[in-house]
């Protein structure tokens, strides 16, 4: 009767001991996974604020090039356009 409550005793023991040890392995998985998955959601988080950075930039060039002197002085400098004297403008149709 002695032994069978030792080796009752044993395998309880070791399966409390099996199952600490499976648990510590899901403790250790689940971490580095939430460690990977902080380092990606860094890296994305940076790539978003460069993203940012670049649409200001972006918005920026698009309205300095959308300004009327801007337009003018390339005309004027690219296309050696300018604005007509009175004498010159023409008036067609009336």
């Amino acid at each position: 009767m002695a032994d069978w409550r030792i080796a009752r005793d044993v395998l309880v023991l070791g399966g409390a001991a099996a199952l600490a040890i499976i648990s510590a392995v899901g403790v250790i998985y689940s971490v580095h996974t939430s460690r990977q998955m902080v380092s990606e959601l860094q890296a994305l988080q940076r790539d978003g604020e460069r993203a940012q950075v670049q649409w200001g930039q972006l918005l920026l060039e698009k309205s300095t090039f959308g300004s009327y002197a801007f337009i003018e002085q390339t005309a004027r400098a690219k296309l050696q356009m300018y604005v007509p004297s009175v004498q010159e403008i023409v008036v067609t149709g009336q």
